[in-house]
């Protein structure tokens, strides 16, 4: 069985595009274990925190949960032949944590991981590529009742859990990816708790985030020692483009402060050898930092990685705090949910504005120069290989009469933005590949089963595959290796 790398991966095109893509492009889409798998407790699994967020009264619209989800668990091959036919290249999914190692702690469970090998073996079948993801937000809920990602443990007990996927997939998976969006993890699961866990304090909250960045940097050297040295490893990442509003210096000062502690919290100890000093300075009431970050932290955190990805969906328009009410409720429209309790610890009074009133059905501002910029900014900051791990949108698609679904919104949506990657590689950023969000309607974590990104529709009843017409569009373009 060959192993093809998606960033070096070739494809054929049946007509010369208008804009063309580099030869070797990876065409892929993407999707997150608990929001399709479902099989909750086949096999082995137990709860992750999401299993136990979804199911407390409030927490997840209409009390949807990822019980069942759209059951991929048990119809994988059916969805890889759906990919197969839209002509994917590469596919990027996530393990889920608790059917691997369901305590977060000890050996693997065999179950679990033959449906990785499984899943894995019928992407190489069909000439797909696999990107795997080590977290996409499922914790083990004994590792959250531990004390969870605010705690040291949790790092080490992450890296051993990478030890034993690699073990198993490492001879077949040539993309490892670390973490995905661990600001979501941290933030918005301890900070404004509208993810799992559901907690709410700034401090945990930044201490979470250490310890992702530690979990990650253990992770790459577990990876390191078990995985060939053909192997890339990743982290994707939901940098904030962040504007402001003005070019006044309270407005600047508010952009310094989000980027601060929605960007650097990362990239610093990543890639620049440790925490920025106006970061600590900003958040030094809420926690020590000389007591968080111990001696070596900071170099192992930095481990060298392969490839950077970007998860991006719309940029991050901010101001100072401006005196009137409708400012003070605008300073909730960060794009990431209801909460009275804030996601950017110290920086809670910054407010934010929609880039513009073209929005999805999440709300969420269409500007696809954001993705231009930040792919540039990439580029030039870290000089890394990148990918577009995560772009789409949901819109209120409908089923139509004849059975078809017809979403011209997300095929508008997905063209601008992959004319936005042509444009970044113009200029110089280095980009091997796109991930759109998502191969399937799915489990949307605090919405439920409201809003689809997926460019396949499934009919949550029955589970019916539908591809919508972006789904066509999009295999023609990766047909034709370009846009027309």
């Amino acid at each position: 069985m060959t192993m093809t790398d998606p960033t070096t991966a070739a494809h054929s095109s049946v007509a010369v595009p208008r804009v063309a893509f580099p030869p070797g492009f990876s065409w892929g889409a993407a999707t997150a274990a608990y929001q399709i798998e479902g099989a909750a407790a086949e096999d082995g699994r137990t709860p992750s925190i999401w299993d136990v967020f979804a199911k407390t009264p409030g927490k997840v619209l209409n009390g949807d949960t990822g019980d069942v989800a759209v059951d991929h668990y048990h119809r994988f091959r059916e969805d890889v032949r759906l990919m197969a036919d839209l002509g994917l290249t590469s596919y990027r999914f996530s393990l889920s944590w608790p059917r691997i190692q369901p305590t977060g702690r000890g050996p693997a469970v065999e179950r679990g991981l033959d449906f990785y090998r499984a899943l894995v073996d019928t992407l190489l079948e069909h000439g797909i590529s696999p990107v795997a993801t080590l977290y996409h937000w499922d914790l083990p809920q004994d590792l959250e009742e531990a004390g969870g990602w605010p705690i040291r443990e949790t790092a080490y007990r992450f890296a051993e859990y990478a030890a034993l996927a690699a073990g198993a997939l490492g001879d077949r998976v040539p993309v490892w990816t670390t973490l995905n969006e661990p600001w979501c993890s941290a933030f918005l699961g301890y900070g404004s708790g509208v993810h799992a866990p559901g907690r709410t304090n700034p401090a945990d909250a930044l201490k979470a985030a250490h310890h992702l960045n530690l979990g990650h940097g253990l992770a790459v050297g577990a990876l390191r020692e078990v995985l060939p040295a053909s192997a890339k490893i990743a982290v994707s990442l939901n940098l904030h483009l962040v504007r402001p509003l003005t070019d006044t210096p309270e407005d600047r000062e508010a952009a310094r402060r989000i980027e601060a502690v929605g960007n650097r919290v990362w990239t610093g100890p990543m890639f620049k050898g440790g925490y920025d000093e106006d970061l600590k300075a900003d958040t030094a009431h809420l926690v020590d930092w000389d007591e968080l970050v111990r001696p070596g932290d900071e170099a192992e955190i930095g481990r060298p990685i392969d490839l950077l990805g970007l998860n991006y969906y719309n940029p991050t328009v901010v101001s100072a705090p401006r005196d009137n009410a409708e400012t003070a409720e605008a300073a909730r429209n960060d794009g990431h949910g209801d909460s009275e309790f804030s996601c950017w610890p110290g920086s809670e009074d910054v407010v934010f504005h929609l880039a513009n009133d073209d929005v999805t059905a999440m709300g969420w501002p269409i500007d696809a120069s954001g993705l231009v910029d930040s792919l540039v900014g990439m580029h030039r900051d870290f000089g890394l290989p990148l990918l577009v791990t995560e772009n789409g949108a949901a819109f209120e698609d409908v089923v139509g009469p004849d059975g078809e679904v017809d979403d011209p919104e997300r095929v508008r949506y997905v063209e601008l933005h992959l004319q936005a990657v042509a444009d970044a590689i113009a200029a110089g950023a280095d980009v091997r590949g796109y991930y759109l969000w998502s191969l399937l309607d799915n489990f949307e974590w605090a919405y439920g089963y409201s809003k689809r990104f997926g460019i396949v529709h499934v009919d949550y009843d029955t589970q019916q595959r539908t591809p919508k017409t972006s789904a066509r569009w999009y295999a023609e373009v990766i047909r034709r290796g370009g846009l027309a």
